[in-house]
Parts: structure tokens; C-alpha cells; sequence
């Protein structure tokens, strides 16, 4: 018998990549396709090492996990040990669901003849196999519970995804693009001209602002203190709004004002321009999902912009 191992191997690396996809199709992630193919390609690996000395190796459990660890931080990056579990637990959730369906459509359309003997030898003795019994009896609590913790997970991330918008900022010459979180929580507002407050963390475009402006995103800095330090193309757009925090009852954030923040939902993109933006270099999100917490008043005050 002729084995191609070219083709095995890419079958294996087509249905690592697959896999990946779905897990972030579930999680809801906005994934990069070189990542996927890269995860695929160290998945697949285990295949090229089977005719090697060390295949006995390459096919122990422990070196599996370690090689799907290292496929889901690759796809997924790692920012806190919860996020992670997350990803690799539906990982394997997904792993199990896609072979489950594999398998139950196989045994669905295929009929073998010692298969159906084996089932009726098994009829005769009663109760079937003990061991295999006692493994079910075991294994049946843990994979609902798994079936179930990872569903209620997926809900979540199907909740957070309804509200999270593309919102772009635009302010002296600069594009500022980020993920924002529309929530109904947050009713920060400018309390002399009521103009809606948006939290923007920098973290992803800290490099493109000025040094000044960085610095007073730091909370630990007094805006007071370097407010004479800001560009004057800054402080002219700059507020200072009272804000009340756990822990802090009076405090001073410095907002500043865009030229517009430009709102994408779907095929459709709105400007807000009665809007105040204050910049922070805490991550407002775990996992990086969002970057930016978008007050909700600013979604129903924005215009759409027309197609010119």
C-alpha cells in the first residue's frame, strides 16, 4: 500500500486551519488569515514528525496539548490566563463538535456489516461492555458541563458583539481608529454644555499622539500641572470635566474636543461632532475586544453621512 504523505499532510493542515477559523468565528474575533494558516502549519506538524524516531513521541498526549496550546496562542495572542483558557477550552469545543459531526454523518450514511454484528452481540449480552459503561457514566457529567460552560461563553461574546462599533476619531490631522463598546452605563457627560464623554484607552495608537498628550492619559500625572506643556493645537480643544470614580470622589478629567468621530454600523456610518474624547492608558478590555467606550447618547445624536 502506497501512503502520500504530501497529501495527508495537507489535508491536516487544511482541517487545523478550519478548526482555528471556527473557534474564531465562535469567539467572535477579528482574526488575521496568516495567523490561521500558521496555527494550521504547527498543527499539522505532528503528521511530518509520525516518520521520524520520534513518532512514538509525537503521538503522546502531553506533546498534542502542548502543540494545541501553541496553535491557539499563536491564532489568539495571550493577554490574561482566563481569555486564554477561553480560547483554547472552545478551541477544543470545536474540535470535538466538527469530529462529532464528522463522525455521526459517517456512521449515517455508511453501512457495515460487523459493525451491525458487533451491536447485536453486544444486544445479546445485555448492558454491552462494563468498562466502556463506567467510562460513559464518568465522562457524561464533565462533557456537559464542558458543553455547557462553553455555550454560555459563546452567548456572551454573541451579547458584547451586538454592541461593539468601528469608531474612528478624527483631531488635528489624525485618524484614530478603534473598536468601541456602546454602553448604556456610561452617563458621563460635560456638566456645562451636556456634551457626551467617550473613554478612548491609547493603547493602540499611542505612538501617533504627542508625548504631552500621552502623558496626561496617565492618571497618576495632574492635568493642571502640564497643561502648560500642551501643544497649543491641543489646548485649544482641551476641557477639564469633574468626575466622580470609586475611590475618588473628586477628580479632574482632561477631554479634549474632535473635529468628529466618525460611528460604523454595518453599511451604514454616522459623525457625531458633539462629542468630548478622554484618553487613558488603561485597557479597558481584557481581551482587547474593544478600545474605547462609546457613550450611547453619541450613537443617537450622530448624522448619517451621505455616500459624497
Amino acid at each position: 500500500m502506497i501512503i502520500y504523505m504530501d497529501v495527508i499532510w495537507f489535508l491536516n493542515f487544511l482541517v487545523d486551519s478550519l478548526l482555528l477559523w471556527v473557534t474564531a468565528i465562535f469567539l467572535k474575533r477579528d482574526v488575521k488569515t496568516w495567523r490561521i494558516l500558521l496555527g494550521g502549519l504547527m498543527g499539522s506538524s505532528l503528521i511530518l514528525l509520525a516518520i521520524t524516531p520520534v513518532a512514538a513521541l509525537a503521538s503522546h498526549p502531553v506533546i498534542k496539548m502542548f502543540v494545541s496550546f501553541c496553535m491557539v496562542l499563536t491564532v489568539f495572542g495571550f493577554k490574561r490566563l482566563k481569555s486564554f483558557m477561553s480560547c483554547l477550552l472552545t478551541f477544543y469545543f470545536s474540535t470535538f463538535l466538527m469530529g462529532g459531526v464528522l463522525l455521526g454523518t459517517h456512521y449515517l450514511l455508511t453501512y457495515d456489516l460487523k459493525l451491525r454484528t458487533a451491536v447485536s452481540l453486544e444486544s445479546i449480552r445485555g448492558f454491552g461492555d462494563p468498562v466502556s459503561w463506567l467510562f460513559v457514566a464518568a465522562a457524561f457529567p464533565a462533557a456537559w458541563h464542558f458543553s455547557k460552560r462553553r455555550v454560555e461563553d459563546l452567548t456572551i461574546s454573541s451579547i458584547e458583539y451586538d454592541v461593539l462599533i468601528d469608531a474612528t476619531i478624527r483631531i488635528n490631522g489624525l485618524d484614530l481608529q478603534l473598536k468601541g463598546l456602546i454602553d448604556s452605563g456610561n452617563q458621563l457627560y460635560d456638566p456645562i454644555s451636556k456634551t457626551p464623554v467617550m473613554i478612548a484607552s491609547i493603547s493602540t495608537f499611542n505612538d501617533q499622539l504627542p508625548d504631552e498628550i500621552a502623558q496626561l492619559a496617565d492618571k497618576k500625572n495632574n492635568p493642571i500641572e502640564l497643561a502648560d506643556t500642551i501643544p497649543d493645537s491641543w489646548s485649544e480643544k482641551m476641557r477639564l470635566i469633574p468626575a466622580k470614580t470609586v475611590g475618588n470622589n473628586n477628580q479632574l478629567l482632561c477631554a479634549f474636543k474632535p473635529d468628529a468621530l466618525l460611528l460604523q454600523t454595518g453599511e451604514e456610518r454616522r459623525v457625531a461632532k458633539k462629542v468630548l474624547i478622554v484618553f487613558t492608558d488603561q485597557e479597558l478590555s481584557s481581551d482587547g475586544r474593544f478600545q474605547c467606550i462609546v457613550h450611547p447618547a453619541m450613537v443617537e445624536q450622530a448624522v448619517v453621512q451621505n455616500a459624497s
